[in-house]
């Protein structure tokens, strides 16, 4: 432990450093001056401070204040050495950030034990300091490690439902990596898009609820049929509401409105523009633009150019014009995603196909 003693006297300084000798694993620093202290004080770390009261140029308070302005200094002992007994000069004192007082003359048994005190209080500070830098990191670890299995399990259960629909999981990487690109170029706060990319996954877990006769269907599907397809979205939100985590109410929200429209034309509850979440608009784009430019047995692939120009064609009916703004200002982003990120899935069922409408649409 290190301890800086600053008084004007030398005699003084002497003497107390003589006093202090005593202490065992203590090292002392003696100045004579304030400004010499102040100087040292930025190239070594104290543990405690002893300072006079009344020096030249500079008092202990003015040393005080400025060493309290040092964050390395907030939670040191200073200790003032003063003769004055006026109330206002100690609470000038106080304020300033000085702890204890030794009154002058003083007695070196009581100087010991004043600094002997406060070195031990100075200790135990740093060991709690040190045992609290071990528990903050010993609980990122934690939480970290939480978040991590978090993400497997919600991206292998998305992977499990789109396998389930026919597909090989591909399709959900690529939705999600579009909708962190569009969600980054909206400029919405980092952890929110990380919140998107991770939940975008989840956006037709409600698939898991209907039935297997209906959903694998390879014909086409009776007007009941289709209702009950369309009952994914509310199959989703049910499974996943109330959930205590953010990720999961960021995926309740995508997956109870991915399939709303920005003019209100959507479904499950025909809300429109910005009453739709901006995640759930966002998927929106990403999860329609790779449907089209993916292989179905109804439909060949669309080219990559002919899906983009879709999209722009529906900014403002079906889609959130800013979202699709950015998509235009992202597409070689998106593009590169579109021509990379591929596999060798076998398209959706028949019932994809039986909408009346263009076949942006053919994804209940």
């Amino acid at each position: 432990m290190r301890a800086l003693i600053v008084d004007d006297s030398k005699s003084v300084l002497l003497w107390m450093g003589t006093a202090l000798t005593e202490i065992p694993d203590l090292v002392l620093d003696l100045c004579d001056t304030p400004e010499e202290a102040l100087a040292l004080a930025t190239t070594r770390q104290y543990d405690l401070v002893v300072v006079d009261y009344l020096m030249p140029k500079l008092t202990g308070i003015e040393v005080t204040e400025a060493l309290r302005r040092r964050p390395d200094y907030h939670a040191i002992p200073i200790v003032m050495i003063t003769a004055e007994q006026d109330s206002e000069i100690r609470l000038k004192a106080i304020l300033a950030g000085v702890n204890d007082f030794l009154n002058k003359p003083f007695d070196p048994i009581e100087l010991r034990a004043r600094v002997t005190n406060l070195i031990s209080l100075r200790r135990t500070q740093i060991e709690l300091a040190a045992h609290a830098h071990k528990l903050e990191a010993a609980v990122r670890e934690a939480t970290a490690e939480l978040a991590s299995r978090e993400r497997e399990m919600i991206w292998r259960l998305a992977r499990a439902i789109e396998m389930r629909d026919g597909g090989t999981g591909a399709h959900v990487s690529r939705v999600a990596a579009i909708s962190l690109v569009i969600a980054k170029g909206l400029a919405l706060a980092p952890n929110f898009c990380q919140m998107i990319h991770l939940a975008a996954p989840l956006h037709d877990i409600g698939k898991i609820g209907i039935r297997d006769a209906v959903l694998n269907k390879p014909g086409r599907l009776t007007p009941e049929e289709m209702a009950e397809i369309r009952e994914h979205v509310d199959y989703g939100v049910r499974l996943l509401d109330n959930g205590t985590s953010e990720l999961i109410r960021v995926a309740v929200a995508i997956i109870g409105g991915h399939h709303e429209k920005w003019d209100g034309s959507g479904y499950p509850r025909g809300v429109s523009g910005t009453a739709i979440p901006i995640e759930a608009r966002i998927t929106a784009i990403a999860d329609v633009f790779d449907a089209l430019t993916s292989a179905r047995p109804y439909k060949e692939a669309w080219p990559l150019q002919r899906a983009f120009d879709e999209i722009v064609r529906l900014a403002g009916s079906h889609f959130d014009p800013d979202c699709v703004t950015v998509f235009c200002e992202k597409w070689p982003d998106i593009e590169e995603i579109a021509r990379t990120l591929r596999d060798d899935e076998e398209g959706a069922p028949g019932w994809a196909s039986q909408s009346a409408v263009p076949p942006v649409d053919r994804q209940e």
